[in-house]
């Protein structure tokens, strides 16, 4: 019999496991903890709007119809709040499955993507299963972005630039000025990819969303957004896109799978995205939260990176999946980074005061 290797696309074989952390069954099973604080996927600790019971009381229709594959009631909601035609909304399983209908859509072999690092793998991940080159722009020695050699980059016109802001696993963030400085280095031939999966916990003086400078613009691009973080439906996996030029969004619906949104995510997106108060009172305590646990990781002389999303990312000092062991045995769950350069560095989520009290008690005995 053939070796898998030999059955799959050399693209394939390139691409490393996906590091998606542990769940709470597997910590359980492994050290079986007295309590387990769940911080390795950036999760809302607080949950979704309460307004979803109703939701899923209504659910057996749902559950026996096929959804709406325009998602016509949500793209409408969407675009009313952010102030965008509707033909500019896109819908995705999470959206990471949009990287994915993106990646699909328009890298060529040989097509180069520039991004951020340490990155999103999956922001890679894509780019290289379609035969494209990632372009990496590493962070400066402070974690902050690298805005100079991000312009650089652009300036060799890359098919695609692909970011989060803020970034994701480092926390650092683009002023309105810089992101404005890169935007406008970047030419017709690259499509502007942002990914603002993090942007309701970034709000503040020195953080602009690309959405009111790309509004105006005449530059081929798209910014992701999620329900799966501030919003609290991570479970139900649903996030959208909103497309510079209608007809490139209609070109994208053609390559996702006509029902990748299923009915009790967009009911469930419906219902948190009109309950502006849950979602306050969710980025609130993250912001409060954030500040409070990294006072305390700089007070036991750790080094970590500004954050404006609801994790920390900070040196451990010495191999990180070695180290993390130590938390789970106290019940804390973490993600250990992996990428290259950054395997002593640990992202840790915002939770509730609790699970961040467990976290700081557990890291103060292993320290």
């Amino acid at each position: 019999m053939s070796k898998a290797s030999d059955m799959v696309r050399t693209e394939v074989v390139r691409l490393s496991p996906y590091n998606s952390g542990l769940t709470i069954g597997e910590v359980m099973l492994r050290y079986a903890p007295a309590r387990i604080a769940k911080l390795g996927s950036n999760e809302n600790p607080l949950g979704p709007s309460p307004t979803l019971a109703t939701t899923i009381k209504a659910g057996a229709e749902m559950f026996r119809l096929y959804p709406d594959p325009a998602a016509r009631a949500l793209r409408q909601a969407i675009a009313a709040r952010y102030e965008f035609g509707e033909d500019q909304v896109i819908l995705g399983n999470g959206s990471e499955d949009l990287l994915s209908v993106i990646s699909r859509a328009v890298l060529r072999p040989g097509d180069t993507v520039v991004t951020l690092y340490p990155s999103f793998p999956l922001h890679e991940d894509y780019a290289t299963l379609m035969g494209a080159n990632v372009k990496r722009v590493a962070v400066n020695e402070d974690l902050t972005i690298n805005v100079d050699a991000l312009i650089a980059a652009v300036r060799e016109r890359p098919r695609m630039l692909l970011f989060s802001n803020p970034m994701n696993p480092v926390g650092s963030w683009l002023s309105g000025e810089d992101l404005s400085r890169v935007l406008d280095a970047v030419g017709d031939e690259t499509l502007i990819v942002v990914d603002e999966a993090y942007a309701e916990y970034a709000e503040g003086d020195d953080y602009a969303s690309s959405l009111p400078h790309l509004a105006t613009s005449d530059r081929s691009w798209i910014v992701l957004r999620t329900f799966s973080k501030a919003f609290g439906l991570a479970g139900l996996r649903i996030g959208f896109g909103i497309v510079g030029d209608p007809e490139l969004r209609a070109m994208l619906d053609r390559v996702r799978t006509p029902f990748n949104v299923n009915g009790m995510a967009q009911a469930a997106a419906l219902a948190a995205l009109a309950d502006e108060e849950h979602l306050a009172h969710v980025v609130a305590l993250a912001k409060a939260e954030r500040a409070r646990v990294e006072n305390f990781l700089r007070s036991k002389g750790l080094e970590v990176a500004p954050s404006r999303g609801n994790f920390l990312f900070f040196n451990c000092r010495q191999n990180a999946s070695a180290f993390v062991e130590g938390l789970l045995r106290e019940g804390v769950i973490v993600k250990p980074w992996k990428q290259e350069g950054f395997d002593t560095y640990v992202r840790v989520s915002i939770g509730s005061p609790s699970e961040n009290d467990h976290f700081m008690s557990s890291l103060s005995r292993l320290l």
